[in-house]
Order: structure tokens, then C-alpha cells, then sequence
């Protein structure tokens, strides 16, 4: 793309100022590769507890802000930060909605109750900004439910303002298993008309449905792969959006999350304790003992690890682990490292079985953004049995650092992971189909066995696996597609809309 755009992108979490998963990770990314291109591309974030403690620099750019709601007027303060020394950052500051433990529920993971009301509000004070900063975005991008309303705020509210009427708006879909679907008694406050609160817009059996509304009114929508882009078409696949998805036609499209090799790479990673290359593992041996001795693990290199990293919740197939994971230690010469928070039960089951099994299971239940660096960097294999996968970054992390996947066949795993031949000793990882224990042990099986007795195949697929390139550098040309396209959108919208 040779015009350079105005882009306003729209987030409820980035990293490092506010962190639950890999949206954070992702939106810092191509924030910074879209500035790199040259687009002239400004972040709006709530401005979060957590973010008090882990922004650096802070500004103050407006003092007192009204945004106007349906039900009256919101007073907030947006403060300037940067990202990366490149990108402006803005932060919506309101303590009653955003100065809270949590970015979207309790410690007993219980949504707040007034989450519509939090994320109607940010969406709206996002495009407010924009109004009084004299900023006019081409591209208004949102993510996921916490921004979909962006889209609609646009057409409803924004159609004919200055420097809102022409932006076109994007939506991308990071997990379609959350819509923001909430009581209807928060929709007078949101102002989208009761025109709009109907099945083929907000209305979803009774309730608001947020994501809903905003695939609706988005110009073009995306997803994070290629295949969980299909996947979102078929039925189930999309959790009742499918129709809706269907009916965007060619302007629903996937495009693959890239990896920050900045942050993400084993040659120059601060966070671990030496340091390699695809042809030269010396350091990754120095990693895996390091790995084990942090772990309470028996220090040997000769035993394969195992590594288990992510949300413990029932989307990422953790559970199947649960099921299998008695029967591996019991049959397996195996070790397994934990990293994770998420589900009680899951947390507390995995928690305690490094005391069950002494010297050969180590967890951490909470995160930790260096164990899990130092983790990629020792293990052997890592397992992502997820139930369904939007694209995954973990896999592609682990890739780099040489440490095999062991997946199920879904998303943006199965995009990622090229599965291993037993007869030529080709591939990058383990892949599963069935969400199943059976399956989980059957294929930790099949990687272990690999391990112990095909060594040969296990190294050449490790010098494949860390030659592969899922850089942003390749991901960002498709993006810049993907606004072309809504610019284009936008334009035939205008053009019949008004005549």
C-alpha cells in the first residue's frame, strides 16, 4: 500500500501496560509494525489499575473529557503515554469503570456486572477523542466485543461528523466463544436506538449481544487464521454467528497473527539463561537444565519435558490433560512443566501434582511473563490441546525456540504446525483431531517415543521448526489489504447511504 493512513485502533487490553492473553500481545504488535510502515496509527486503552503500575511515562492530554451517553453525560481525564518509543497511547481514565482488580471480572471470575456499560463507554469516549483532538482516523479498528460497538457508534452517531463521517471501521475476532452478551437493561444507556435491537443486529435471544451488533455495522471483519476463518462458517464453528459471518461474504477474511521475533527469539532473549540458534542448541541444553533445577525437577537432559503454558480453562483443552496426564507419568519416561491460571478446579488439580509426583512434575498456577520465556526455551515439546484455536501465538513461539508442538488439528494450529512423517522425519510438531484424553495420550505417546528412539528426526525437525518465519512483517501486508478494502467499503456505503 502506498497511501499512508490515519488509524485509530481500539483495544481493551496491550502489552505490557494490560495483560489477560494474547490480544495484549497482538495489539502491541502491530501497533509498532504498523507505525514502522509508516501509518500514522494511535492506540486508545482504558487506563486500567494494573496500567498505573507498569506505564513508564505519563502525560496528562486532557484534563476533563464529557462524553455524552444516552442517559446523560461521563466525565473522564485521557492521559498520553508511548509505546515502544514509537507509538502514542492513549488511556481513558474513569476510576468508577476501569480502577478495579480486574480488566473484565472478579477474582472468582464473575464478569462485572456493568461490563456493557464500561466498554459502551470506552468505545464511545475512543471516537469522542478523536473529535477533540482535531484527529481524523480512515481507519477505526476495534477488537473483539469490548470495541465492537466502534463500528456502530460510527454509523449511528458519527455518519455525518467531520472527522468521523468517512472513517471506515474493522473488526477483528480474536475468539468468537466471548460476544459480550448481557442483560437488556443496559441498552437505553449504550443510545443505538431500538431500530438496532433486533435479531439480525444487537438482539440475541432477549439480550444484547455486542459482537453481534458490531459484525453488523463493521465494514470488512476479520479473524486471526485462515482456518478458524472457515471454521467460523460452519455450524458450531462460530457460536451462533455463523449466519451472520456467512453473510459479510468476501468481506470476512482470516489473516494469521504474526509473532514479535523482537520479544521472541532464543539468539538475543534477555529473560533466559543462555542463549542459541537453529544448528548451535548448546544454550538450550543450559536452558533445560536450568528449566528442571527451577522446577524441583530431576536434573537430567536425557529425559524429555514436556511443557504445558496458558489460560486453564475449558477452550484450551486443558482438561483432556487432566484426564491423561495419570496414565502418561504412570507409562511414559516423561517430565511436564505448568504454567497457568484460570479454571479453580484445573489450577488446583494441576497445582498439586508436582507433590504427587516429586522430581518429575513442576507447575506455577499464576503468570509469569519470564517462566514462560524460560520455559520455551527448555522444554522439549509444549501441548495445546485446544478444543477450538483462533490462531495461538504459544505454538509459534515454541517453534522458534525449538521446542516441538504437540497440537490438535484446530485454527491457527493447524496453520502453524506441519505434522511430523515417522517415515522421513519431516514436519514440525505432533498433531492430534479428536478432543479427547485418548487422543492427548496417544500423541504425547507418539512424541515420546520420537524422542527416545528416532533422536535423528526429533533434531531435524527442530531446525526446521526454528527456520520458520510467522513474522508480523508478512501479516502487516495483508492487514494494509484488509483497510484497503474497507476504505473501499466505506466509500460505496457513503455513496448509496446518501444518495
Amino acid at each position: 500500500m502506498d497511501r499512508k493512513l490515519k488509524i485509530l485502533l481500539l483495544a481493551s487490553e496491550m502489552s505490557p501496560l494490560a495483560k489477560s492473553g494474547g490480544l495484549a500481545d497482538v495489539t502491541a504488535a502491530l501497533a509498532i509494525h504498523l507505525k514502522r510502515r509508516g501509518h500514522d496509527v494511535r492506540v486508545v486503552l482504558p487506563f486500567y489499575r494494573c496500567t498505573h503500575e507498569r506505564v513508564h511515562q505519563v502525560n496528562v492530554e486532557l484534563t476533563s473529557m464529557c462524553v455524552r451517553m444516552a442517559e446523560g453525560e461521563e466525565w473522564c481525564a485521557v492521559l498520553h503515554a508511548c509505546l515502544d518509543g514509537e507509538v502514542p497511547v492513549y488511556l481513558i481514565e474513569h476510576d468508577h469503570f476501569f480502577d478495579r482488580d480486574g480488566l473484565y471480572h472478579d477474582d472468582n471470575m464473575q464478569d462485572y456486572g456493568d461490563n456493557p456499560r464500561r466498554f459502551g463507554f470506552f468505545a464511545r469516549a475512543a471516537l469522542q477523542l478523536c473529535m477533540d483532538l482535531g484527529f481524523a482516523p480512515d481507519i477505526v479498528h476495534a477488537n473483539d466485543w469490548q470495541t465492537a460497538l466502534v463500528s456502530a457508534y460510527l454509523k449511528v452517531w458519527f455518519w455525518n461528523q467531520g472527522e468521523l463521517g468517512r472513517a471506515a471501521s474493522v473488526l477483528t475476532l480474536h475468539n468468537l466463544a466471548y460476544q459480550g452478551v448481557y442483560p437488556t437493561d443496559h441498552y437505553g444507556y449504550l443510545g443505538l436506538g431500538l431500530d438496532n435491537f433486533q435479531p439480525s443486529i444487537f438482539e440475541d435471544h432477549g439480550l444484547i449481544n455486542f459482537l453481534k451488533g458490531g459484525i453488523h455495522f463493521a465494514d470488512v471483519v476479520n479473524t486471526v487464521s485462515p482456518t478458524y476463518a472457515r471454521e467460523c462458517l460452519e455450524p458450531g464453528g462460530g457460536f451462533g454467528l455463523a449466519p451472520y459471518l456467512t453473510d459479510k461474504g468476501d468481506r470476512f477474511r482470516g489473516i494469521l497473527n504474526g509473532a514479535d521475533y523482537q520479544v521472541w527469539t532464543p539468539e538475543h532473549d534477555p529473560l533466559i539463561s543462555a542463549h542459541f540458534k537453529a544448528g548451535d542448541l548448546v544454550g538450550k541444553a543450559l536452558c533445560k537444565r536450568e528449566m528442571q533445577r527451577a522446577f524441583l525437577l530431576e536434573e537430567d537432559p536425557n529425559i524429555c519435558v514436556v511443557a504445558l503454558i496458558g489460560r486453564l480453562v475449558e477452550q484450551k483443552g486443558f482438561q483432556l490433560v487432566s484426564e491423561a496426564i495419570h496414565a502418561i507419568l504412570r507409562d511414559m519416561e516423561v517430565q511436564f512443566v505448568i504454567l497457568g491460571t484460570g479454571d479453580q478446579h484445573l489450577s488446583h488439580h494441576f497445582g498439586t501434582l508436582p507433590a504427587r509426583y516429586p522430581g518429575r512434575v513442576g507447575s506455577f498456577i499464576g503468570f509469569n511473563d519470564e517462566l514462560a520465556h524460560r520455559i520455551e526455551a527448555g522444554a522439549d515439546f509444549l501441548i495445546m490441546p485446544s478444543l477450538f484455536e483462533p490462531c495461538g501465538l504459544n505454538q509459534i513461539y515454541s517453534l522458534r525456540y525449538g521446542t516441538l508442538p504437540i497440537v490438535r488439528a484446530t485454527g491457527g494450529l493447524d496453520d502453524t504446525v506441519d505434522q511430523y512423517d515417522e517415515r522421513t522425519g519431516e514436519g514440525t510438531g505432533f498433531k492430534f483431531w479428536q478432543p479427547t484424553p485418548r487422543a492427548v495420550y496417544d500423541t504425547v505417546g507418539w512424541a515420546v517415543s520420537t524422542w527416545y528412539d528416532r533422536p535423528a528426526h526429533i533434531d531435524r525437525m527442530r531446525s526446521r521448526a526454528m527456520r520458520k518465519d510467522f513474522s508480523w512483517e508478512r501479516s502487516i501486508l495483508d492487514y494494509e489489504e484488509l483497510y484497503d478494502q474497507a476504505l473501499r467499503v466505506k466509500s460505496d456505503y457513503d455513496r448509496h447511504s446518501r444518495g
